[in-house]
């Protein structure tokens, strides 16, 4: 296997939830506790995490850093951090609490000269570009707001700005374990030659990461299927241990 495994854990009040589609009214509550969640994953041998605050997307700045920091205090994954993170101080305590990456969504459409200076600042191995989209335009704000903008261009611009890392997720797949978005991820590749894909959405199953890999994508983000039991921890762990160098 050469696709990296990404478990996902998106907070709500400081407990691990899953919405379906990105709807906060469609929210189920997994573990109370994070940490325990992400010791789990560790234990099994997945290194990193992705890890959304979905009360700071909503509130339009970081709120539950404190589990952040919380993880990065008692694991060695790597942490990729996303939700509500709009301004220099916003970032400045995700980094302080832990993040060893940043996922920037919102920030990049409605404030993108901040965006541009967290790249020049801190460099594209730590600034990752959120690229969600609903029919095929871009949603920020915990994806309560369409933007109108192709997600096609919208890569291509930050490309030009830096960026080559990106988490794409079909919103419409999110939650549903329905399949990912294989023809969108495959349009993605082919227009953005050279870049690092992390498909996010819809995994449901083993077979859906192997056509995944299939299409050339390096990493995936998996979560509910996880929590769900669609997928074992040992069956992700072993696929993570196989892509480790």
């Amino acid at each position: 296997m050469s696709i990296e495994i990404i478990p996902a854990i998106d907070i709500i009040d400081g407990k691990c939830v899953r919405l379906s589609q990105g709807d906060y009214s469609r929210k189920t509550i997994y573990n109370e506790d994070p940490l325990e969640v992400a010791k789990m994953f560790e234990a099994y041998g997945l290194q990193r995490l992705h890890l959304v605050d979905l009360d700071g997307a909503k509130a339009h700045h970081i709120v539950n850093h404190k589990v952040l920091e919380n993880i990065a205090l008692h694991t060695t994954l790597t942490i990729d951090f996303g939700g509500g993170l709009k301004s220099d101080r916003d970032l400045d305590i995700a980094f302080e609490a832990g993040a060893d990456m940043i996922t920037g969504g919102s920030v990049a459409v409605k404030t993108p000269a901040v965006m541009r200076k967290w790249i020049e600042t801190y460099g594209s191995d730590r600034i990752i570009l959120g690229a969600d989209a609903a029919d095929r335009k871009i949603a920020v704000s915990g994806w309560t707001e369409e933007t109108g903008l192709d997600i096609f261009t919208f890569i291509q611009q930050w490309m030009t700005k830096g960026i080559d890392q990106v988490i794409s997720t079909d919103i419409s797949r999110d939650g549903m374990l329905t399949g990912p978005s294989l023809e969108l991820y495959q349009e993605i590749l082919q227009n953005n030659p050279g870049i690092f894909l992390i498909a996010s959405g819809g995994v449901g199953s083993l077979q859906d990461i192997l056509d995944l890999e299939k299409i050339g994508i390096p990493a995936v983000i998996v979560g509910k299927a996880i929590y769900e039991g669609k997928v074992t921890l040992e069956e992700l762990g072993r696929i993570n241990t196989i892509h480790l160098p």
